[in-house]
């Protein structure tokens, strides 16, 4: 009678603790309330580094491009890993989402996602591809391929050592190498939010998110050998994990989807015909006119940032003449629910700090500058308050 007590004081415990996570609501801007547009520059949405069943996937292509349409990305891009076979390159609009369809390449102890302008690969199969990409990579950055370095810092692989010429960027975000993380640093932590994911999914994966560091560091060091842009790689296969008859794919393509997007800044908007809107978003993420969102924790649609100067506004990612009188203009789409900043940074140093929505910051001598929107939301017991990055510009390069 006793065991019977206590477990059902556990059960009752549990739900009674349910419901008061359920109404914990992260959401750092209201959906309900009319965002700030920007007027000069189109804002996509869309995600990279997808697997299918053809490689690490466990879902065939067709679901995949289902769990993206309800996600409502603008666009998408499969890359399957060492897959070389041309037939299953997937490219088209499915309703509003634009389909693309690259590989990702074993290389060394790394890989590379690459992802060509034409519906091509890289090689027949594995030898030949990593021939090609050697020589992709020895030479200045071709206008044929997108080249990413994929989870610089994911257990089991490290980079070391300068960046290639011939890449574009690297991978920020990574969410199995954040997923990893976390529970390297607790082994506790992740069972909490399973533990919390049937009542609320948005806390479950939010509170499990740590500063890639080391990706950051990285990167901010890497500008003085080139021009390389940070990506958000979903890394979504969606592992099927067996529990009693069934398999639970956790967390499933949808949902890793809505997590963290690139956001793509197009002066012109997309139109349909997918050659050219294809061209116009690979040639957006190599000239890193985009920024990185944890869309999970709101939409970010509306914030914009340029660099100004008498003649016109340069948007993310350019490289820019340092002139007189020239600033960075920040706006955030709203003012959010809890407690913000937005950095600049120079040369990977703090440089400015402003709490207010819109900001105007005077740029008066050369760097790389690149600008992170951070928040602090409250989480529910037994958790506290944290800065977590909501939005990452990619850099301006302000040269004299």
């Amino acid at each position: 009678m006793k065991v019977f007590g206590f477990l059902t004081f556990i059960i009752m415990s549990y739900f009674v603790y349910g419901f008061y996570i359920s109404q914990n609501d992260l959401k750092i801007v209201n959906p309900t309330l009319k965002k700030l547009t920007e007027a000069s520059y189109y804002d996509y949405k869309g995600v990279i580094n997808v697997h299918s069943d053809l490689s690490i996937g466990s879902s065939p292509i067709t679901q995949i491009i289902r769990s993206a349409k309800n996600a409502k990305l603008d666009f998408m891009i499969f890359t399957d890993l060492n897959e070389f076979s041309e037939k299953n390159l997937v490219e088209g609009y499915f309703d509003e989402t634009l389909i693309m369809s690259g590989s990702k390449i074993s290389y060394l102890d790394s890989r590379f996602m690459v992802v060509p302008f034409q519906k091509q690969t890289l090689g027949r199969n594995l030898g030949e591809a990593q021939v090609k990409l050697a020589d992709l990579l020895s030479q200045e950055k071709s206008n044929d391929y997108l080249i990413i370095l994929a989870h610089p810092f994911k257990s089991g692989f490290s980079w070391t050592g300068p960046l290639p010429q011939g890449l574009d960027g690297v991978e920020l975000i990574n969410l199995k190498s954040l997923s990893q993380r976390a529970f390297e640093l607790s082994k506790l932590s992740p069972m909490w939010s399973l533990f919390v994911y049937p009542f609320n999914p948005t806390l479950s994966f939010v509170r499990l998110f740590n500063e890639p560091s080391d990706e950051i560091t990285m990167f901010d060091s890497s500008h003085e050998n080139g021009r390389y842009y940070g990506f958000s790689g979903a890394e979504a296969s969606a592992r099927a994990v067996p529990v009693a008859n069934f398999l639970i794919k956790f967390p499933s393509y949808q949902k890793t989807f809505e997590m963290f997007s690139n956001h793509v800044l197009l002066k012109s908007e997309l139109t349909g015909n997918v050659k050219s809107d294809k061209a116009k978003i690979l040639t957006a993420l190599k000239s890193g006119n985009f920024y990185l969102a944890f869309d999970m924790l709101g939409d970010p649609k509306g914030f914009s940032c340029v660099i100004e100067d008498r003649s016109k506004a340069h948007l993310i990612g350019s490289k820019i003449k340092l002139t007189k009188n020239m600033k960075m203009k920040i706006r955030l789409p709203q003012t959010p629910n809890y407690f913000f900043e937005t950095v600049v940074y120079r040369n990977g140093n703090r440089f400015e700090t402003v709490n207010t929505t819109d900001a105007e910051i005077e740029i008066n001598q050369p760097g790389v500058y690149r600008v992170q929107v951070r928040v602090s939301p409250y989480f529910p017991l037994p958790d506290a308050t944290k800065w977590i990055t909501w939005i990452y510009t990619n850099p301006f390069y302000v040269q004299n």
